[in-house]
């Protein structure tokens, strides 16, 4: 197996490909997801990422949906060790249940344990930034979420790298624990956001990057390449505007560099993830093929000319 990655400076260290565990309960049911997830244990991949708000964008779901599936097969197949749970707060679950303040950080983690049928939470993450709450807040109820053996480590999504700097400078002046890894979008459509200013924060604080739409929500497989190509979709309301003359020429590229290595689109896109030094993109599958098809991508290497072609095709975004 190809070796793991580390999450900053947490002591946990992964297999550089991650399990998107948002398809639980909405495109994955519950037969499906167990089936993944023992697929996922099979392939060494270890770490999964989820959230308390998955899957609440499902008409009849209310959020928790993902975390207790999960729950569930930790429970059946008694391989709470084998595997790294992320999962993350913040977004409304509900009605005046969202943000990152003490009392709704404390609220929150207890739901998600009780959800995923377990005593503690590897990685714990804030969904996103909440200007409400002061960082110092924040980051004191997760100071005291690790020290109570609740949660190991703690990252954030969707920070700002002003934000993001602010805090880890927080943590320093006041010893509390830091964010060990950031969760951006960052996929080869979305790049500037990442590469200009939080990729070198990053680098310089060893800062773990877990980016999630790696796939690009599917697009970057080359599934979706013309109007008719989104019919029966459960996605086809995000890929519609990626259909872009841009986006078909990255797929033009991805195409082209495949064909040189033996490889698949989706294989490449991860794969040029990967040697951006990443510490494990998060993809999600609804099946056990796309999984499998998924490994595969931790066995290429990318020469100068594949990646540059690529870089070129990206470009801005």
């Amino acid at each position: 197996m190809v070796g793991k990655r580390p999450i900053g400076r947490s002591g946990m260290a992964v297999t550089p490909l991650a399990f998107g565990g948002n398809v639980f309960g909405w495109t994955a049911d519950r037969r499906a997801s167990f089936e993944l997830l023992d697929r996922c244990v099979a392939l060494g991949i270890d770490l999964i990422d989820t959230a308390d708000s998955y899957s609440r964008w499902v008409a009849g779901n209310v959020g928790g949906e993902s975390e207790t599936l999960i729950g569930e097969w930790l429970a059946a197949r008694g391989c709470r060790q084998r595997v790294i749970i992320a999962t993350k707060c913040g977004l409304e679950v509900a009605a005046g249940e969202s943000g990152l303040s003490r009392a709704y950080v404390f609220r929150a983690v207890d739901r998600s344990l009780a959800r995923l049928r377990t005593d503690y939470i590897d990685l714990y993450q804030a969904h996103c930034d909440d200007p409400n709450t002061p960082l110092e807040e924040t980051l004191g109820a997760f100071a005291d979420l690790i020290r109570s053996g609740k949660v190991r480590a703690i990252g954030a999504s969707n920070y700002s790298a002003p934000r993001f700097a602010a805090a880890l400078a927080i943590s320093r002046q006041l010893g509390l624990p830091r964010f060990e890894c950031l969760q951006p979008h960052y996929n080869l459509l979305v790049r500037n956001d990442f590469e200009a200013t939080l990729a070198p924060l990053c680098a310089v604080e060893s800062i773990g990057v877990i980016p999630y739409f790696a796939l690009a929500s599917g697009f970057l497989t080359g599934k979706y390449r013309q109007p008719a190509d989104l019919t029966g979709s459960a996605r086809a309301a995000r890929m519609g505007d990626l259909l872009t003359t841009r986006n078909l020429a990255i797929l033009a590229a991805l195409d082209a560099v495949a064909v040189t290595l033996n490889a698949t689109p989706a294989q490449i896109a991860l794969a040029w993830l990967m040697a951006r030094g990443v510490t494990a993109p998060i993809a999600s599958a609804t099946s056990t093929a796309q999984l499998d098809e998924q490994i595969g991508a931790l066995h290429l290497t990318l020469d100068p000319a594949a990646l540059a072609r690529l870089d070129i095709a990206s470009g801005s975004t």
